[in-house]
């Protein structure tokens, strides 16, 4: 705002002495007069107004320093100076991101920070307070210049927050680097001190020729977007494609054939490149920060979890570069492909949008098609991984209470797989009906256009006219008129999935692509009780229990303490999801302990119906249908 502020008045001081010079053209006559009667003082104004304006617009220029240092990495703390250059006006108020670009959670990062004091430029102790939750407002007076210091106490290792311990660290920084309000565009450059003998760090961020682990941001939407990782670590042998260098570099990666991923790798980037058609950044790098679960994307790099042991298996393989494909390919979708919410951003609160289901969901779906086109994923496995998820979603009651575009919306309340401890969860995880209308999305353009448009038309489309062309995120009505325009019809049924709990019609998409998938209900055989439990501390637990089961309906609930069954001593031998070698309508009696009181509760057991959604290609497939199915799957 202050930038803006700035341009507007120099702006407004050459639009005058223009005037001034060239007096035929008549305009401005309010200030014509002030010119004519008052010479001597408009000049003045005209100054002042030149030096306010250099002063406001030069002061966004200023790069604001930061200097992070882990002396004592044992107890999790990072301590943090801050310099910069301040405007004359007699308060400063400095603040903290309460989340982080990538994960869409209130994360409170402010609660972290400690130890906090404040000087002016010759070393004197300047007053604060505290300012909202995330604030603190520097009396600064006359000063010109802030030193900052405080602590950034870290407590959880996980890919979305900050941390060090005595073998790496590990920093988000919009968990640790504060910025002045109203001031997000200036530029920062921060300095890492690395604990005794780590010799490395890494990030996405451009280092600063001739100063050690030293790394410039043209604003702090980029230094916000660019996680730092420190310690002894491994790189992998790099590789170039179309001559832009693509690092991996990581902690505790374990053993592999690290050539041959890098390989894969490689493969699967020269395919999720190639379907944008572009490469917007000028290098790209592969955080591994350990073992463990998580990823979040950013611009020019990935922070994720990583175990190279998982590559030991096909199954486990797959996995591991699905994720890699999905973290690799929101530089893309999400960070460029983007809804019109999701930047620029607030950092005090999070930033809400129906569109998640595109930003995460389509992302989901990316994942198999990059790496089947790579070679890295079959027919067969690509089928099995849609109906892997397709099997998650009809088996979760919330796909009848909350919408696609609900789930998005709330995220930030329910958490990105929606409220999962929740007794009766209600809610949809967009990470799984996402990907699935964005398949269903897919067959229908195809089908419609008889094979010549697909959903990589859209994303393309996207790209080009918003990302390139515009610079901005698209709203919902834009993104509903791209898919309409490149399908050729209406997509009412389409987003009908996106907004309403229809059920969604899996036969007519598959047809599409001459797919046949099995949604016929199967009885299974034996008498349906609907609990499933664990032993914990010699009793047995109840650690789920199907919604609307028999079980359900008689009252048994997750956290209830199942001690006897039919008179006998509960144990994991006695009890069954599905008794095999019983019938519906006969009972089982179970004593438990439910909110610490024995309670005796009688079950009828009742029928299981289920349906495989076994996906397998159609025996006699018309033209249309086996160009569909031939240029989708290889």
């Amino acid at each position: 705002m202050k930038a803006l502020l700035g341009v507007f008045l120099f702006l407004m001081v050459i639009f005058q002495l223009y005037f001034f010079y060239f007096p035929d053209i008549k305009l401005l006559p309010p200030f014509t007069l002030i010119m004519k009667r008052n010479a001597p003082f408009y000049w003045l104004f005209i100054a002042l107004l030149l030096f306010k304006s250099f002063t406001i617009f030069g002061q966004t220029q200023d790069t604001v320093h930061f200097t992070v240092s882990m002396e004592n990495p044992g107890n999790h703390i990072f301590h943090v100076i801050m310099e910069c250059k301040v405007g004359p006006h007699e308060t400063s108020t400095l603040k903290i991101p309460a989340w982080s670009p990538g994960y869409y959670q209130i994360m409170d990062f402010a609660d972290a920070v400690t130890n906090f004091s404040v000087r002016d430029g010759d070393g004197k102790n300047l007053e604060f307070k505290k300012k909202g939750k995330n604030g603190w407002h520097v009396e600064k007076g006359k000063a010109t210049a802030l030193k900052v210091e405080y602590d950034v106490v870290t407590s959880r290792e996980f890919v979305g927050t900050s941390f060090v311990d005595q073998q790496h660290g590990y920093i988000i920084p919009a968990s640790i680097c504060l910025y002045l309000e109203d001031e997000i565009k200036r530029p920062a450059e921060i300095a890492i001190k690395t604990y005794r003998d780590w010799k490395n760090v890494a990030t996405g961020l451009d280092s600063i020729p001739g100063k050690n682990f030293t790394y410039t941001a043209p604003d702090f939407d980029i230094l916000y977007d660019s996680p730092i990782l420190i310690g002894n670590l491994e790189e992998l042998p790099a590789f170039e494609i179309r001559g832009i260098p693509h690092r991996f570099i990581g902690f505790k990666m374990g053993d592999f054939h690290k050539a041959q991923f890098m390989q894969d790798l490689k493969k699967m980037i020269e395919q999720a490149s190639g379907l944008i058609g572009d490469i917007p950044y000028k290098h790209y790098t592969f955080l591994a920060i350990g073992p463990g679960r998580g990823g979040i994307e950013h611009l020019n790099s990935t922070a994720v979890s990583f175990n190279g042991a998982d590559l030991g298996t096909q199954s486990g393989k797959i996995r591991l570069l699905s994720f890699l494909t999905h973290e690799y390919f929101h530089h893309y979708n999400v960070k460029r492909i983007r809804p019109i919410e999701l930047g620029p951003f607030n950092y005090d609160r999070g930033s809400k949008t129906n569109l998640l289901w595109v930003a995460e969901g389509l992302t989901v779906y990316y994942e198999y098609p990059i790496l089947n086109r790579a070679g890295l994923m079959s027919e067969k496995e690509m089928l099995d991984a849609f109906r892997s998820l397709i099997l998650q979603l009809e088996t979760q009651p919330g796909r009848l209470y909350q919408s696609l575009a609900q789930a998005s919306a709330e995220t930030w309340s329910d958490g990105p797989s929606g409220r999962v401890n929740d007794e009766f969860n209600k809610t949809i995880s967009y990470y799984i009906k996402g990907p699935i209308v964005g398949l269903l999305l897919d067959f229908k353009i195809r089908h419609e256009t008889k094979n010549k448009k697909s959903l990589d038309d859209v994303m393309r489309t996207l790209y080009q006219e918003y990302y390139l062309k515009q610079k901005r995120g698209f709203t919902e009505m834009e993104f509903r008129k791209v898919c309409e325009k490149i399908a050729g019809v209406s997509l009412e049924e389409i987003f009908h999935y996106v907004y309403t709990t229809k059920e969604l019609d899996y036969v007519k998409y598959f047809n599409y692509a001459g797919l046949d998938i099995d949604v016929a209900p199967k009885q299974v055989p034996g008498g349906y009780l609907g609990i499933k439990t664990k032993l914990q501390n010699d009793s047995l637990l109840v650690t789920n229990v199907d919604w609307d089961s028999p079980a359900w309906r008689a009252g048994v609930r997750r956290g209830n303490v199942i001690q006897e069954i039919d008179s006998e001593p509960a144990t994991d031998k006695n009890i069954e999801y599905i008794y095999a070698n019983k019938k519906s309508g006969e009972k089982v009696h179970l004593n438990l302990v439910k909110n610490d009181t024995k309670i005796a509760i009688p079950v009828v057991l009742g029928t299981k119906s289920e349906r495989s959604f076994a996906i397998k290609p159609i025996s006699n497939p018309d033209k249309i249908q086996q160009m569909i199915l031939k240029s989708w799957v290889k």
